[in-house]
């Protein structure tokens, strides 16, 4: 089974302090936390994908691992975004841990003020 963005974004939408926008097209949903970007859905090529935060050295690690499905983020600074192609190569549960992982990286970025209003 392969997640798609319906899925992903049912279970991002279930994490504290998240929402769904559209900051930047009707058709580009984005997850938020807080005033932070976590996951944004798109389409690369024919497959949808998500652009997730990520560890620079994990971000670099999982492209090795997943060549031609983790790319460098579009449009994204590359050092710390990764586009993952739901096209099935990446396990799921991998792909759940990646956008956990972006979730709590965003989460991290918020000011001590903005976390203290979401708990």
């Amino acid at each position: 089974m392969s997640l798609n963005h319906n899925q992903l974004i049912a279970k991002g939408k279930k994490w504290k302090g998240t929402a769904l926008k559209y900051p930047f097209d009707p058709d580009l949903p984005v997850l938020f936390v807080g005033s932070k970007m976590f996951a944004l859905f798109g389409k690369t090529g024919e497959s949808e994908s998500v652009n997730l935060k990520a560890d620079p050295e994990e971000a670099w690690l999982l492209r090795q691992q997943y060549p031609g499905t983790v790319l460098p983020g579009y449009h994204m600074n590359k050092r710390h975004w990764n586009t993952v192609l739901l096209n099935g190569e990446v396990p799921d549960g991998e792909l759940l841990a990646m956008l956990e992982q972006s979730y709590r990286l965003a989460w991290g970025k918020l000011t001590k003020r903005e976390r203290e209003d979401i708990q």
